[in-house]
């Protein structure tokens, strides 16, 4: 056993202040584990978000010396020995108390997005698909929203635009649908106008936060923002539409699923 020093946030939305906190360690522990020993012994009254302990919740997302990380899966023993750790909240979503932020503005966003509706059963009555369809899609499944990602991201972080931006997680979310090779409803004009795939300008820093090791830059972003960008500002496609009179807000996308 040896003893750390924690340098925790301590307050609400009204104000508060870093305090420290000097705890015995031992081999294997987490930051979780060090913030439950300060909650034991000095501190009973600290607010602190978490539930599975696994890395499968995303509930004890916190900054752990400036840096979105799930507390349950970050060890103490990955920081200089000796040094003080730092744990402060979520800095994206509003203060509730301590370590714990509101997040449920990412709940509201997720119901912005249209929901999967399948197309019709062919004829034998079953629905099918590729594999390679599936695959490229079954990564997003395993986002534990703990909005990592949303909190990195400089868009909302920074320059608080959550009015404009749905931020990483839910372009991951709209991707997931585009990309399902059963699903029939068209989100690109809505991804452009109302989620704000646009505002994203591709740091990567939400692939580089998250904790499932999801690829949301690559697989996710960048192909959504092709897909507008195809529909919108492709200036082959623009001209034919024109020529056409074709809206592309009303424009069904030719092989969406491509």
């Amino acid at each position: 056993m040896s003893k750390r020093t924690f340098r925790v946030w301590r307050g609400d939305r009204t104000g508060g202040r870093f305090v420290e906190y000097n705890i015995e360690v031992g081999p294997g522990m987490v930051v979780l584990d060090a913030l439950h020993r300060i909650q034991a012994e000095q501190a009973p009254d600290l607010a602190v978000r978490w539930n599975c302990k696994a890395g499968k919740c995303g509930s004890c997302s916190m900054e752990v010396n400036g840096k979105p990380r799930l507390s349950c899966m970050t060890r103490i023993s990955d920081y200089e020995p000796g040094s003080t750790i730092t744990v402060q909240p979520l800095k994206t979503f509003p203060l509730i108390r301590d370590l714990v932020t509101d997040v449920s503005w990412n709940f509201e966003q997720n119901k912005r997005i249209p929901p999967f509706r399948p197309r019709k059963p062919g004829p034998d009555g079953k629905l099918r698909m590729w594999q390679e369809d599936v695959d490229r899609i079954q990564e997003f499944r395993k986002c534990i929203e703990c909005f990592l990602c949303q909190d990195v991201c400089h868009v909302l972080r920074d320059h608080d635009k959550k009015q404009n931006f749905v931020g990483p997680r839910f372009i991951m979310r709209v991707a997931s649908l585009e990309m399902h090779p059963l699903d029939t409803v068209d989100r690109i004009p809505q991804t452009l106008r109302e989620f704000g795939s646009g505002w994203c300008n591709i740091t990567r820093c939400c692939t580089e936060v998250c904790p499932e090791h999801i690829n949301i830059t690559d697989n996710a972003i960048i192909p959504t923002k092709e897909r507008v960008v195809d529909r919108f500002y492709d200036p082959v496609a623009m001209l034919t539409r024109k020529i056409r009179g074709v809206d592309p807000t009303k424009e069904r996308e030719e092989g969406k699923h491509a």
